[in-house]
């Protein structure tokens, strides 16, 4: 069923705004991912990160988590395989990926993933997809493929990736398929008691890979530099961002959700720009004329009349 019909016009109005609101906060987590590369073990970041989440989620819906037992125990499979999937594998795999890779190649890889979750839909689930939305995404992915390519074509032949760039891109590929099971298994929890139940299961499955890491590494050092990492990490890219994720995903459904991810490298220049003093070039322009219109066509369904 399009989830867009049984949605209201406020609910859609409301996410399709988040549309351009989650990607900066997911951005944040790109630049924070490089910015704590060699400053905290890449497990013990994405342990902090999702017990932090719980607990600050626990204030908002520690009552319906407890009302809702029954249902914990008929989803806990799916909980367990969204927080291995969202949390395990897009959280710590992208912090240990950073080590060796940057910022804006974190974002640029993300940004294949909506073409994932539309070919993981159309596989697992069989969803449609319209002209409309083939018009939409062809733009994004061409404004994103500006970006890549700094406005000329023959970039593409002296491209290099590392290895932490090919642990980004199973990272991404986790994330598709987190995105399209989030849609199509159903819930009776809702946004954020979900988001609280994956995020404590996500902290749970890696805890044996905690243990090997503080085995051969040790534990994090605490400073005022690390507190405030985890603290971002936490609130904005943690809590901002998954739950307005849930919410877009809820209601505009997987495929046009994971659209947003266009915007990553657009954002990450942006904000490159305004926090580093890195120049804002005429291709990044170009980028983000074709990505934004694409994102309006391929995420806004016309009324009938």
């Amino acid at each position: 069923m399009d989830s867009q019909a049984s949605s209201s016009p406020r609910d859609l109005r409301i996410a399709q705004i988040l549309l351009f609101v989650t990607p900066a906060m997911f951005t944040t987590n790109m630049v924070m991912a490089r910015a704590t590369a060699g400053l905290i073990p890449p497990v013990a970041l994405a342990e902090l990160r999702w017990l932090g989440v719980v607990l600050v989620l626990l204030p908002f819906c520690g009552r319906e988590l407890w009302r809702s037992r029954a249902a914990l125990r008929r989803e806990w499979r799916h909980l367990v395989v969204l927080g291995f999937l969202g949390m395990g594998i897009c959280g710590a795999a992208v912090y240990y990926g950073a080590v060796t890779t940057t910022a804006t190649n974190i974002g640029l890889i993300y940004a294949t993933s909506p073409v994932m979750i539309i070919l993981l839909s159309r596989l697992l689930f069989a969803e449609s997809f319209s002209f409309r939305q083939g018009l939409g995404t062809a733009l994004a992915l061409a404004g994103v493929l500006a970006i890549i390519l700094r406005g000329d074509l023959t970039t593409i032949l002296h491209l290099t990736f590392t290895p932490g760039d090919l642990i980004i891109l199973g990272a991404a590929i986790s994330w598709a398929l987190y995105s399209v099971l989030l849609k199509h298994w159903r819930s009776s929890l809702s946004v954020t008691a979900r988001l609280s139940a994956i995020a404590f299961a996500g902290v749970v499955v890696m805890l044996p890979v905690q243990a090997y890491e503080l085995a051969v590494i040790g534990p994090p050092a605490f400073d005022a530099r690390t507190i405030a990492a985890v603290a971002t990490l936490i609130l904005v890219p943690g809590v901002g961002a998954y739950a307005t994720f849930g919410y877009m995903t809820k209601h505009l459904g997987p495929n046009r959700t994971g659209l947003m991810l266009y915007l990553a490298p657009v954002y990450t220049a942006l904000m490159a720009w305004l926090l580093l003093g890195e120049a804002f070039a005429i291709y990044h322009w170009l980028g983000a004329a074709l990505v934004l219109p694409g994102l309006y066509f391929a995420t806004h369904k016309p009324d009938r009349t």
